[in-house]
């Protein structure tokens, strides 16, 4: 699968949930349903991913919270994105 693909699924999935739930939820719903989604069409799905970030010689841990973060399947190597 390419990113564009998952990207597409992801953006398809948001409408359908949006369209389902309505706005003014929470975020932390929106998320979980998500999660729920994409694990459901067997995506490899991790929720709260935390991501350094580097500049220049500052190196600063968990700079970044990913939610939810999935993996794409290239060949036999897994990338993430």
């Amino acid at each position: 699968m390419t990113i564009n693909e998952l990207t597409g699924i992801i953006v398809d999935l948001c409408i359908k949930i949006h369209s389902k739930i309505g706005p003014g939820c929470f975020e932390r719903v929106y998320e979980e349903v998500l999660y729920y989604e994409l694990t459901k069409l067997g995506l490899n799905v991790q929720r709260q991913v935390l991501l350094p970030i580097d500049y220049e010689k500052l190196h600063i841990e968990n700079a970044y919270k990913v939610r939810p973060a999935c993996r794409t399947y290239a060949g036999n190597r897994i990338e993430n994105r």
